[in-house]
């Protein structure tokens, strides 16, 4: 062995010792420098159960697949102007959540204002709405005009409500629905929106309506009930990959390691005991006493050794994914706007959204004289906006950017492209049944935990994936029995905890799922 090798590396036998009898023993007396826990994915789950278990003193290993940590929640540095990919509130009512993210940054963490817009037909309206500005900006003419297509839907509304648009329509009527609701959705999706399901849009537009959207915009948004429209969050000085840059500094302080460019490529089991005995990543094997996973459902399954059954790999393979790609620019001159991000409503060009990061924080941004900011598509894997060059999208963004009226493309000093692989699990109408038929698979291996946005196949935020890394952290050194599964921090901000729906009537079949399992390439 290496003498600056960590002595759990590799090169023991897995049955030197009978990990099924420590199991047995007091909570966390299987873990030794000889079989770490090892965690699977440098995210926000998995940093945080390496920060946890390396406080306990316990050994761990983290392993991230690329050279750098935070996972979706990553922030880009180029020549010191910094972006958040997806733009990052942190902002939760787990308190335990809260508690961490105030340990780590300490005085790091600044309170930030809230303030996102909608544009629209080359305005600004604020978000949440304001009643004298929704009536300003539409001008007295198209409000009048809304207000008769509300009423026509009101007397004479659509019998049937199987799509979104059906859905939207007869509550908000058609005008607002086309100016709103339909633009967005469409390029979010990937679909027009009569192949989504009225479901999704009941659940998504839940107690919204357009008497409802009028009482917000006159009366405001008392006790910051609907969660999308708090006014004020916590926020690194630098970004979050602040966050996850000082939970792996502290991770090795405590005696811990996180390992870049080190993709796991085996999880192999022992079928017999039901175990993970070892696992092989970035050309090394690893005998871990735990694992805790943030990986793809759809990566775990095809890297396991031996293959898992015919059905759960057929699971596998039929999971889908939404991707995002951001054109980050830099472009000289004063502020675009002063959002935090303003949502694109305006037809004729494909960008969603468009972050502006020194509205985050100042300190995103080297200087005064430049702006940089985020524009954001979605896509599928392997379809042309994912496949097209990056400089053609930087074209394209600064086009969009000169088309919207918000900046001249000429002014672009630089720019490049971060694409986010499985950035959104697809809830298809057969993902709840692929996902339980795959989750059998992984009760049968004992000191395996999923956990995180990928690893359960659940869209969800940053506290949320943190929250389900804390649970596992407890089941391993606490011997508690939670669930994680069952997980679930968006239950503190609504009433009811419900199943999310899923938003397509026909889900499409995208180039991604032509891909092999990482076992069949």
């Amino acid at each position: 062995m290496n003498k600056t090798e960590p002595k759990w590396v590799s090169g023991s036998t897995p049955g030197a010792d009978d990990p099924a009898s420590l199991s047995a023993s007091a909570p966390g007396a299987d873990i030794t420098e000889e079989r770490p826990v090892v965690v699977l994915g440098g995210g926000p789950a998995g940093l945080t159960a390496g920060y946890l278990l390396a406080k306990r003193g316990k050994p761990v290993i983290v392993l991230e697949s690329t050279g750098q940590v935070g996972g979706i929640a990553r922030t880009e540095v180029r020549d010191g102007y910094r972006f958040d990919l997806g733009g990052h509130r942190f902002f939760t009512k787990a308190k335990e959540v809260d508690d961490l993210w105030h340990e780590i940054m300490q005085e790091e963490f600044l309170r930030r204002p809230r303030q996102s817009r909608i544009y629209w037909n080359d305005k600004f309206l604020e978000y949440p709405l304001q009643g004298m500005d929704v009536i300003r900006k539409l001008g007295p003419v198209e409000l009048t005009r809304c207000g008769f297509s509300y009423l026509w839907a009101a007397v004479k509304p659509k019998r049937r409500e199987d799509t979104f648009e059906e859905w939207v329509s007869n509550r908000f009527g058609k005008r607002l629905y086309q100016h709103f609701f339909k633009t967005y959705t469409e390029k979010l999706w990937g679909v027009p929106t009569d192949e989504i399901r009225a479901e999704w849009a009941a659940q998504r537009i839940k107690g919204l309506s357009f008497f409802a959207a009028a009482k917000a915009a006159f009366f405001g948004n008392k006790g910051n009930k609907i969660k999308s429209l708090i006014s004020e969050f916590n926020y690194p000085r630098y970004g979050p990959g602040q966050m996850w840059e000082q939970m792996t500094s502290d991770i090795r302080s405590l005696g811990g390691e996180v390992r870049l460019n080190a993709p796991v490529t085996r999880i192999r089991l022992d079928p017999g005991a039901g175990r993970v005995v070892e696992l092989v990543a970035g050309g090394e094997t690893l005998t871990p006493s735990h694992v805790i996973s943030s990986l793809p459902l759809r990566t775990t399954v095809g890297i396991a050794e031996p293959e898992a059954p015919g059905e759960v790999r057929d699971a596998a393979r039929g999971l889908r994914y939404r991707e995002f790609l951001t054109v980050l620019l830099v472009i000289e001159g004063q502020d675009l706007f002063p959002d935090n991000w303003i949502y694109i409503h305006q037809p004729g060009v494909r960008v969603l959204r468009i972050q502006n990061f020194k509205s985050w924080s100042p300190w995103m941004v080297p200087n005064d004289r430049d702006a940089s900011i985020g524009m954001e598509y979605f896509c599928f894997e392997g379809d042309e906006l994912w496949n097209m060059a990056d400089e053609d999208l930087v074209a394209m963004a600064g086009h969009e950017i000169e088309q919207l009226h918000l900046a001249r493309a000429d002014n672009v000093k630089f720019g490049f492209v971060a694409r986010v692989h499985k950035a959104y699990p697809i809830y298809d109408v057969e993902y709840a049944e692929r996902v339980v038929t795959i989750r059998g698979w992984l009760e049968g291996i004992a000191n395996l935990q999923q956990v995180g946005r990928n690893g359960l196949h659940r869209y969800n935020n940053s506290d949320h994936s943190m929250l389900t890394a804390m649970r596992a952290v407890d089941n391993i050194l606490l011997g508690t029995h939670h669930d994680i599964w069952a997980v679930n921090a968006e239950s503190v901000y609504h009433e009811e905890d419900v199943e999310d729906e899923q938003p397509y009537v026909d889900a499409p079949e995208t180039p991604g799922m032509e891909q092999p399992l990482a076992s069949e390439r």
